[in-house]
C-alpha cells in the first residue's frame, strides 16, 4: 500500500474537474492518528509525553505504512475492500454517463475523459481514507480493549482533528463508548482530553 498525499475529493462532471474542500485528503491526518496509536501502545499515562517528542518528526509514507502494518494486522484486506467499492463507484458513473441521453457526443467524451484523467487520483484518496479509518478503528480498539478513561494530547500536529474524528468512531462501535473532547490550556500550552466513560 503506497501512501502519499493527493488533495481534496474529486468532483468531476462534463464541465471539468473540482475538488470538494470540505472533504479534504486524509493523509494530513495519517500521521497524527498513527502517532497516537504509537503513543498508546506505551501506555495511557504516556500518551503526551510520547507526542511531545514526536511532534518534530516526520513520519516518511513508508515508515506510515510499516507502522500502520504494526498495529493493524488486516490492513491490506482493508485496503483491498476499499479499492473494490472504489472500482465500482468509477464503474457505475462511467455506465451512468453512457447511459445519459440528455449529454451531446461532446459532453460525453469530455465527462469520460475526466474520470479517466483523475482516475489514479481518486484510488489513492481512497487508499488514503482507508488507511485512516483502518488507524481510527484500531485506536477505538486500543481504547476498549485497555479500558482506557482519558487520553491527552498537545493540540497541534492535528492531534485535534483525529480526536474529534475518534469520537464518532467510538459511538459507531458495535457496543458504543461514550466520550467527550474537551480543550484547555495548561501551563501555556492547549491540551486536548478525550473522556471515556466505559459502560
Amino acid at each position: 500500500m503506497e501512501l502519499k498525499y493527493v488533495g481534496d475529493l474529486p468532483i468531476i462532471s462534463k464541465c471539468g474537474i473540482g475538488f470538494d474542500h470540505t472533504q479534504p485528503d486524509k493523509y494530513k491526518y495519517l500521521q497524527a492518528a498513527v502517532e497516537l496509536l504509537e503513543a498508546l501502545s506505551y501506555g495511557a499515562t504516556q500518551t503526551t509525553q510520547h507526542l511531545y517528542k514526536a511532534q518534530d518528526k516526520e513520519t516518511s509514507s513508508s515508515e506510515l505504512s510499516a507502522l500502520l502494518q504494526k498495529h493493524i494486522k488486516n490492513i491490506d484486506e482493508i485496503e483491498r475492500e476499499h479499492e473494490r467499492k472504489a472500482n465500482a463507484y468509477l464503474s457505475n458513473l462511467i455506465r451512468r454517463v453512457h447511459e445519459n441521453k440528455s449529454l451531446s457526443d461532446d459532453e460525453r467524451v469530455a465527462w469520460l475523459g475526466n474520470i479517466n484523467l483523475m482516475k489514479d487520483y481518486f484510488f489513492q484518496y481512497v487508499v488514503n481514507k482507508s488507511a485512516y479509518e483502518a488507524a481510527l478503528d484500531a485506536l477505538g480498539d486500543e481504547i476498549h480493549d485497555g479500558k482506557i478513561k482519558e487520553i491527552s494530547v498537545p493540540m497541534f500536529k492535528n492531534y485535534g482533528m483525529v480526536l474529534n474524528d475518534l469520537v464518532c468512531v467510538l459511538e459507531r462501535r458495535k457496543s458504543p463508548i461514550d466520550s467527550e473532547l474537551q480543550v484547555e490550556e495548561k501551563n501555556g500550552k492547549l491540551i486536548g482530553t478525550l473522556y471515556i466513560s466505559h459502560t
